[in-house]
């Protein structure tokens, strides 16, 4: 009972702060752009094309794990 308490506590601690930084979060705007700054583009280079890669070997291999082990 009593660790079923403290649990409950962590939990709640847990929520009340994850809370309080979503509201620190949005406290603050951004000064609005001026008028001779271009708007700023973020190309999507090779590092989403390395995360994808390592995902899809990383899939794979679990489900090559996964039917090499139901087949013994």
């Amino acid at each position: 009972m009593k660790t079923q308490k403290n649990t409950i506590k962590k939990a709640l601690l847990t929520l009340v702060c994850t809370a309080g930084m979503g509201a620190a979060v949005y406290a603050q705007l951004p000064p609005p752009p001026t008028p001779t700054t271009p708007p700023t583009q973020v190309p999507i280079d090779g590092g989403i094309l390395l995360l994808a890669a390592a995902g899809a070997a990383y899939g794979a291999r679990k489900v090559y794990k996964n039917r090499k082990d139901k087949a013994e």
